[in-house]
């Protein structure tokens, strides 16, 4: 299998050190650039003390041009503001990206779609091999119950998640709609409260937690009279979305442009 180098960005997050881990284990992925603000203390520092893992021999850099020629691949995790800015420079280098930052606006998802016509990128809310799974169970059973059913998303997240609902329900809410030829902009449901009347069976709703160091759990309801269905995903270590990410990256550098997802990594027929 063919050697890659990638560079993290927001190495010295919760996710990017997490990332750096994963690549360091990885038989066939080298580390070549890891990326941090340029007002962090961090900059300089090896990318491997990050993760206790000794040298690495790569140091965290602030500017991406500057590393250009280690990397092949670049996975972000970190924010809309700085993703976008890093799918620019991404399209500038002629490097390929992974992205699995949440919380993008309609508009900046447009941003996006622009900038990979130019450059190979794979945009998923959430790299889990499981989870994107999850995604096609959820088309069948919304083939089969959907009409039927009152629907339900459920998620839980640590305390210091920025975004609600997260990605991953989203796309799971966008899924189910999609399926049933419903906008979920129009029948999704984010909270209840008070006396609101006999539930509209068109509504997808859901239903939000923060608390503790939850690194992700996200359930699908399917209930009807007499009977339910729960399809659901938890997460218990955030190296399934670093493993995702890898793969992600593994498969991109043989694509053309063009903006994928992880469905398409994975192999699953399109629609």
């Amino acid at each position: 299998m063919k050697t890659i180098r990638v560079a993290i960005a927001g190495a010295s997050g919760r996710m990017g050190r997490t990332l750096i881990e994963a690549v360091l284990a990885h038989p066939t992925i080298e580390l070549g650039a890891a990326m941090e603000r340029a007002c962090s203390t961090l900059v300089g520092c090896d990318a491997g003390q990050l993760v206790a893992r000794g040298t690495a021999g790569v140091k965290l850099a602030s500017d991406l041009a500057e590393v250009a020629d280690n990397f092949d691949v670049l996975i972000d995790f970190t924010s809309p503001e700085s993703t976008l800015a890093y799918a620019e420079q991404c399209q500038a280098l002629g490097k390929a990206m992974i992205i699995g930052t949440t919380g993008l606006s309609a508009e900046q998802q447009q941003q996006l779609t622009a900038i990979a016509q130019n450059t190979p990128m794979v945009f998923a809310p959430n790299m889990a091999v499981g989870v994107n799974l999850m995604f096609r169970l959820l088309k069948i059973a919304s083939q089969v119950m959907g009409e039927q059913c009152d629907i339900e998303i459920q998620e839980t997240h640590h305390r210091f998640k920025k975004d609600a609902p997260s990605g991953t329900a989203m796309k799971m809410g966008e899924v189910i709609a999609d399926t049933l030829g419903r906008d979920l902009t129009e029948c999704a449901v984010y909270g209840r409260q008070g006396m609101e009347g006999e539930r509209d069976r068109k509504t997808i709703g859901f239903a939000t937690t923060r608390a503790g160091d939850v690194v992700g759990e996200h359930t699908a309801l399917f209930a009807d009279i007499g009977e339910r269905i729960e399809i659901t995903h938890k997460a218990s270590s955030r190296t399934t979305f670093a493993n995702g990410a890898l793969r992600a990256a593994l498969w991109v550098v043989e694509q053309p442009s063009g903006l994928y997802d992880m469905q398409q990594v994975l192999g699953f027929d399109p629609e």
